[in-house]
């Protein structure tokens, strides 16, 4: 939705559905907003439009209270385009920018930094330093609001270099302090559960945009857990998903809720919402990573409308779109660890966790080991098929990061001894979260493109496919 003026009566109509696909802001009060604002219309002369949070922020405009722009799912984009701007998005998500900066952001992308600097800011209105500032500054909300961790640990936390750049920006972001900030909070200011530890739990909401199937979602990552790395507990439609997580400042547990119905809004009921979420990280710097990977995982920031349309246009395939509206192409959570158990299978990743997977410091019921490493399987078992993945995994001759090329990837995993394409194709799907993949010797029509991936988990879902 580029033109302006189909772009305004989405506001009109607070459609939730282009929430996070972009903002506007009224130059009147100075506040920038999601479509779907409970607010009354601003008119049409005093509003513009921007491509990101980030780009409305740079124009001077500041969050607003009501409908919390900061915290919608991501654009639907970053999944589908394979382009430089996508994949730089991506990994902006996975926190990249503030570990490495804009330097590292460049060199996983194979270009120079001013050309991504340039790239960025002609497309979204924003460089990658903004668009990670506007990361900071959602991250640093969540913190103040919903833990009691001090407020300079927060500014730490988020990945601000220093507490008054941490406090210019909360100020210019939501015109509130931190300490504000926090007496807003649904709780009234008394943080969540104690944060004070290191494993200290985290609460979230992980926001999607309509229908959502999370039945079907929770059905794979049942079958599909590893004991040790993953557990499945509690009945269809109330089920808690939990697993463990190596991050880049240390490692957490995280666990997601089951969410079945409908969640009312401003604009009325509509399907979907948020899935509850907790996580406990041993540094709270990973949240930022960890939210992101979970939303891979979960395949949150999907766009069904668009996915459905298209593949509701299919004879074949309309009966099963109108059966599971919203049905999501999960992705992963370690996309290192999705390639190794394509190829192992859950056995094999099973033995593998009992073998050489790090045990945790502090085991949280079946939550007991973190699952191994690359360059560990690459010394340990260097032969055959897993050898040569996991070698090629640790010296970086193949990459799945978030911003990894997907073409460069698919043809490093084709040259690795005795990669099969049906496996390759997993990987890609999983692993680089491809929305448009079919299994080699499938006939896949074109009219499923760019949705191909969906379309096989709607076959697989009717029993069509295995």
């Amino acid at each position: 939705m580029r033109d302006e003026d189909a772009r305004y009566e989405a506001v009109r109509s607070r459609d939730a559905r282009f929430d996070g696909e972009f903002f506007f802001a009224v130059l009147t009060t100075g506040i920038y907003c999601r479509p779907s604002c409970p607010a009354v219309t601003p008119k049409r002369r005093n509003v513009r439009f921007f491509a990101t949070a980030a780009a409305a922020q740079g124009s001077g405009f500041r969050a607003c209270r009501r409908c919390r722009p900061d915290a919608v799912p991501g654009s639907a984009d970053w999944n589908v385009r394979a382009d430089v701007v996508g994949r730089a998005m991506r990994l902006i998500g996975d926190g990249v920018v503030d570990r490495e900066g804009v330097a590292g952001l460049a060199a996983r992308l194979g270009y120079s930094a001013r050309q991504v600097q340039r790239q960025l800011t002609a497309e979204l209105g924003a460089g990658p330093v903004a668009l990670a500032r506007a990361q900071r500054a959602h991250t640093a909300r969540v913190l103040v609001q919903t833990t009691d961790l001090p407020i300079t640990e927060i500014a730490f936390a988020s990945g601000f270099a220093s507490v008054r750049q941490f406090n210019d920006t909360i100020r210019e972001v939501y015109a509130a302090t931190p300490s504000e900030l926090r007496a807003t909070a649904p709780n009234g200011g008394r943080g969540g559960r104690r944060a004070t530890a290191p494993s200290a739990e985290i609460p979230l909401r992980l926001a999607f945009r309509g229908p959502y199937q999370s039945g079907a979602v929770f059905d794979l990552l049942a079958d599909e857990a590893v004991p040790g790395v993953e557990e499945v507990s509690g009945q269809p439609g109330r089920r808690t998903y939990r697993r463990t997580l190596r991050l880049p400042h240390g490692t957490g547990i995280v666990a997601v809720d089951e969410r079945t119905g409908t969640v009312k809004s401003a604009s009325g009921s509509h399907p979907g919402g948020w899935l509850d979420a907790r996580l406990h990280l041993t540094d709270p710097r990973d949240l930022t990573t960890a939210v992101g990977r979970l939303r891979r995982l979960l395949d949150l920031d999907s766009d069904p409308y668009a996915v459905d349309e298209r593949l509701g246009a299919d004879e074949r395939l309309a009966p099963l779109v109108a059966a599971r509206p919203g049905l999501r192409s999960p992705g992963a959570a370690d996309a290192e660890e999705v390639a190794v158990r394509a190829v192992t299978g859950k056995a094999g990743a099973q033995r593998l966790v009992a073998r050489y997977g790090k045990t945790l410091d502090a085991p949280s019921g079946s939550l007991t080991h973190l699952f191994p490493e690359p360059a560990v399987l690459a010394g340990a078992e260097p032969h055959g098929v897993l050898g040569a993945l996991t070698a090629a995994l640790a010296d970086g001759a193949l990459r799945l990061d978030p911003g990894a090329d997907r073409e460069d990837a698919q043809a490093a995993l084709a040259a690795l001894p005795g990669m099969d394409p049906a496996t390759a194709a997993v990987i890609r799907a999983r692993a680089l979260g491809d929305p448009d993949v079919a299994p080699p010797g499938l006939d896949v029509p074109d009219s499923w493109r760019p949705w191909r991936s969906y379309a096989l988990q709607h076959l697989r879902a009717a029993g069509e496919l295995d």
